[in-house]
């Protein structure tokens, strides 16, 4: 959990939006656009397991997906 602390953490300073979240088939997807985050906050979020998804303009997580 504390990887997903971190990495949500890190997305707050760039945006706050109202839903910051959605998931869908155990993907976890932040609604912060990848091209206003540096490049060292998206390398430590790739460490966190939070990826950028550019043609999206979000970020998306395996690692914190639903649970059933």
């Amino acid at each position: 959990m504390d990887d997903l602390i971190q990495a949500l953490q890190i997305l707050r300073k760039y945006k706050n939006p109202e839903f910051p979240t959605s998931s869908e088939h155990d993907i976890l997807y932040i609604n912060v656009k990848p091209k206003k985050v540096s490049d060292e906050d998206i390398q430590i979020l790739g460490e966190l397991g939070v990826h950028a998804d550019y043609k999206e303009k979000r970020f998306f997580s395996y690692k914190f997906g639903n649970c059933s």
